[in-house]
């Protein structure tokens, strides 16, 4: 491949990502206020978010970091929310040349997010590294900035607007919930079972002895494996 098309499949990378970087800026932002409500510097949070991408994951993170949670509570804590990223690099290797080495499946497989691997698997096969390496120059750096500065602008602004930024991170996690839940109701029916469980986890009685990265991890597990159970997705071919 020419340094040409190497460069042009990069810079095509770098503008298909510049949408998802500037929401990535925003959400992060938002990220960034509650990581400083819970003590976190802006050095901090910006390695955070620039060795974690995703918005779930650090949220949960923050909240076991301020609950003063164990190592291995986190780490069983973000395996079982990110443990959809491995299904999706796993989906991505059928789009990617086999030519590729394993450290440069690695560095693909280190900025896979939803957004990314939507924008990826919808590129023509094989899907050329450079235009995911482009992708990822132009989303990480807004997604670490944004947390970054969300840290050290919640030290400046008023506390009322502090307050209503800090519910932007929980407001996004609705709006991707809703569209979904409005057309299955069997999704409808596990996200009102998730926030009635959530609710019961915040009584004294539970609160007081669960850490809230272990109701995190008991909630994802249980409900996840009741659904699959109740509903099991039908493989293609199956009857319905």
């Amino acid at each position: 491949m020419y340094v040409s098309e190497k460069r042009h499949l990069f810079q095509r990378g770098m503008k298909n990502g510049l949408p998802i970087g500037i929401g990535y800026f925003a959400v992060s932002f938002s990220l960034g206020i509650i990581m400083r409500n819970s003590g976190i510097s802006p050095l901090e949070g910006l390695l955070m978010s620039l060795l974690n991408n995703t918005s779930a994951g650090e949220a949960a993170a923050v909240s076991i970091i301020a609950s003063g949670g164990s190592y291995i509570e986190m780490a069983i804590n973000q395996a079982v929310i990110n443990i959809r990223y491995f299904l999706m690099s796993a989906a991505l290797t059928v789009h990617i040349s086999s030519n590729l080495s394993i450290p440069r499946r690695a560095l693909i497989g280190f900025d896979i997010t939803d957004e990314i691997f939507a924008s990826l698997i919808s590129q023509k096969k094989p899907v050329s590294e450079y235009f995911a390496w482009g992708l990822a120059v132009s989303t990480i750096p807004m997604w670490a900035a944004g947390t970054m500065l969300g840290i050290i602008f919640g030290d400046i602004l008023s506390v009322s607007i502090v307050n209503a930024l800090s519910v932007a991170l929980y407001a996004m996690f609705i709006a991707v919930v809703i569209p979904p839940a409005k057309k299955d109701w069997k999704i409808l029916a596990i996200v009102i079972v998730s926030m009635l469980s959530s609710f019961v986890f915040t009584l004294p009685f539970l609160s007081s002895h669960i850490s809230d990265g272990v109701k995190i991890i008991i909630l994802t597990l249980v409900i996840s494996a009741l659904a699959a159970v109740i509903w099991p997705v039908k493989e293609e071919g199956e009857d319905a």
